[in-house]
């Protein structure tokens, strides 16, 4: 396609390609990931959640979170501790 310079849909009639958009994707393919990117499994619907990235983001943050309300919860636990205990000492005096 290339080199003769032709059109997508020249090239899937020429080679028997059912569609020119297909032929577009496999040169959008080819010219980011280059011939390993055929080997990547494609069938079927893609994924319509996040990319990796965004959910590996996510996750990150939902576990920096988590490590927040566990401090803060053991944070409040010990003030409570306290706070009965000098209750305690002040119901002896």
């Amino acid at each position: 396609m290339m080199a003769e310079k032709l059109s997508y849909r020249k090239t899937a009639r020429r080679f028997e390609v059912s569609s020119d958009t297909r032929v577009k994707e496999w040169e959008r393919m080819h010219l980011t990931e280059g011939l390993a990117g055929f080997a990547v499994e494609r069938r079927g619907r893609g994924s319509k959640s996040c990319p990796m990235k965004l959910q590996t983001a996510a996750e990150e943050d939902l576990l920096a979170e988590v490590q927040r309300v566990r401090a803060v919860n053991e944070y409040l636990k010990n003030l409570q501790a306290l706070a009965l205990e000098r209750a305690r000492h002040q119901g002896k005096n």
